[in-house]
């Protein structure tokens, strides 16, 4: 990887209000740098989640702390009118309740006190063709489930001999099998949210018995804990129940589970809240890095782009930690600075001179 290159691609990423093309990267630099160099950039070789361990390690060694916690989600960019490949297709999308056509992404993101810095990603690839049960068609599907990769790279992580307290998902990754990783294989606590019709028990004897009941019959104060036991996970695990409000004003309840049996309801949803600086890294590298506004029309010049985003991500949070702006303001003030020079450029070309 020609690091000088991703460093000029990616600067060019974070300044663009428009599409990111090849061309339009060239004849920002005067020629200085050929649009094919460009697009030989993109499409020489795959850039990898390896490739972005070894960019962000040094920034990640300074500030990387016992305490840090590992969130791992993914989420979707719609790319509706970008030709369907194993890459941009169709995905459940269960925010929305709906199929979406686009870009699936899973990003295992480092937060510690100062900052959140993404060190390990995964593009969700459906390389495989299977019939649909329901409707009979032919799908795509990817070979691998979003939870197996989850499983490798919270190990991977702690390959790279990266220090962390606490594995933070929303309850697509809550399955027993990650569960029981988690604690048994890496020894590692996880604090993960519940779906309301999961089964518990309130004991082993009841565990082992079959006597369970869904999570949300149980009565459990607001800021008190319960031991249970759930299927197929043979260690108990401590359940608390959050209460909010939505903003239509409507009450919400969200049952979270931990594997550290020593902490308190208040900690236990201390911890979890943690967990939305992922929703902020996913807003950002979506609005401040042009995730969405590349052209390219191949999986790897594609796959390639969405790499330098995630690049583009990290040295805006760079910037954060020096001008203490977030991405969005910054991102404004080169907006406000790039609508300057274009004021005065039209002013140029109309002859007339800019008012004091």
């Amino acid at each position: 990887m020609d690091k000088q290159l991703l460093d000029i691609y990616s600067d060019y990423l974070i300044c663009s209000f428009g599409l990111t093309t090849a061309t339009g990267l060239s004849a920002l630099l005067d020629g200085a740098l050929s649009h094919d160099k460009i697009t030989r950039f993109l499409s020489g070789s795959d850039f990898t989640s390896a490739d972005l361990w070894s960019l962000v390690k040094p920034l990640v060694r300074q500030v990387q702390s016992a305490d840090a916690v590992l969130i791992v989600d993914d989420s979707i960019e719609e790319k509706p009118y970008t030709d369907e490949s194993e890459l941009i297709c169709w995905h459940w999308d269960h925010c929305m309740g709906r199929s979406v056509k686009g870009v699936n992404f899973l990003t295992c993101l480092y937060k510690t006190q100062e900052v959140a810095l993404p060190v390990a990603f995964q593009l969700i690839q459906k390389s495989e063709w299977t019939k649909d049960k329901k409707t009979g068609k032919q799908k795509r599907v990817c070979p691998k489930t979003k939870n197996d990769y989850f499983r490798e790279q919270v190990a991977q992580c702690r390959k790279n001999q990266l220090p962390f307290r606490y594995v933070l998902a929303d309850s697509w990754f809550s399955a027993a099998e990650n569960m029981v990783y988690l604690k048994t294989d890496l020894q590692t606590d996880f604090v993960f949210p519940l779906k309301d019709n999961r089964k518990v028990a309130f004991s082993q004897e009841a565990k082992l018995a079959g006597r369970y009941q869904s999570v949300s019959s149980v009565e459990l104060e607001e800021n008190a804990t319960l031991e249970i036991w759930l299927e197929r996970v043979d260690f108990p695990l401590l359940l608390c129940k959050q209460v909010f409000t939505n903003k239509d004003g409507s009450q919400g309840i969200l049952y979270l589970v931990t594997s550290d049996t020593t902490v308190n309801a208040q900690g236990i949803t201390t911890i979890y809240q943690k967990r939305w600086k992922v929703e902020e890294y996913h807003k950002s590298v979506k609005s401040n890095a042009s995730f969405a506004k590349s052209p390219t029309k191949t999986i790897r010049t594609q796959s390639n782009h969405i790499f330098a985003c995630l690049w583009a991500y990290v040295k805006l949070e760079s910037l954060r930690l020096k001008t203490r702006m977030n991405h969005f303001a910054m991102k404004g003030r080169l907006y406000r600075a790039a609508l300057a020079s274009a004021y005065r450029e039209l002013q140029g070309m109309k002859g007339e001179s800019i008012p004091a």
